[in-house]
C-alpha cells in the first residue's frame, strides 16, 4: 500500500468517527471525548493535506508541516475551552458511553497508527506528523476508557477533566515536535535552493 493511500484511508476513518465520537460527547458530557472528537476532525484535515502535498517541492512541504504543526494546537486550546465550562458545570459524564466510545477510537487509531508506522520518517514532518497524531490518540484512548471506568466507581467528573487535559498536552508536545522538524526541513531546502 502507498503512502497517499494509507494517508486517504486515515483521513477518512478519522472523519467518520469525528462524527461519531461528537455526538457522544455532546449528549453524556464528556470533556475527553469532546477533545478527542476534535482530534479526529483535525488528524482528518491532516492526512488530507498529507495527500495534496506529495506532489509539492520540500521548502513547501516543510512549509506545510510548519503549518501543520499549528494545527495540532487546535485540539489542545478546543480542550481548555471544555473543560473551562465543564468546571463550571461539574455533572460527571455517563461511564458505560464514555468507556465504550473510547474503545471505538482505540480500534480507530491503533489502526490508523499501524498504517502509518511503516511511513513515518517517508516524506518528513509531514508522515510524521500524522504518525505521531495518531500514536498520541491511542493513549489518549486509553485514557478515556480509564477514565469512563474511573467515572463509574467514583461518580466524579475529574477522571474525563484530567484525561482532557492530558489529551490538550500531548497534542501540544506533538506540535512542537512537528514545527523543530519542519523548521530543520525548511533550513535544508532553502540551503539547497541557495546552492542552485
Amino acid at each position: 500500500m502507498t503512502l497517499r493511500r494509507v494517508v486517504l484511508i486515515a483521513a477518512t476513518l478519522n472523519l467518520a468517527y469525528f462524527g461519531v465520537e461528537f455526538c457522544v460527547a455532546s449528549r453524556i458530557g464528556s470533556v475527553s471525548l469532546f477533545a478527542d472528537s476534535v482530534d479526529f476532525l483535525e488528524d482528518a484535515s491532516l492526512n488530507l493535506l498529507i495527500a495534496i502535498a506529495f506532489g509539492w517541492s520540500e521548502l513547501c512541504r516543510a512549509r506545510l508541516g510548519m503549518m501543520l504543526s499549528g494545527l495540532l494546537l487546535i485540539p489542545a486550546l478546543a480542550t481548555l475551552w471544555a473543560a473551562w465550562h465543564r468546571l463550571m458545570g461539574g455533572a460527571p459524564p455517563l461511564a458505560m458511553p464514555l468507556s465504550l466510545t473510547g474503545a471505538g477510537a482505540l480500534v480507530i487509531n491503533l489502526s490508523c497508527a499501524l498504517m502509518l508506522a511503516r511511513f513515518r520518517n517517508q516524506s518528513g514532518s509531514l508522515t510524521r506528523a500524522a504518525f505521531l497524531s495518531a500514536r498520541n490518540d491511542v493513549l489518549a484512548n486509553i485514557g478515556i476508557i480509564a477514565a469512563g471506568l474511573l467515572t463509574a466507581s467514583t461518580g466524579s467528573a475529574w477522571p474525563d477533566l484530567a484525561v482532557g487535559v492530558v489529551i490538550g498536552a500531548l497534542n501540544a508536545g506533538a506540535a512542537r515536535e512537528v514545527w523543530r522538524a519542519a523548521q530543520t526541513e525548511h533550513v535544508a531546502a532553502s540551503s539547497d535552493g541557495a546552492a542552485i
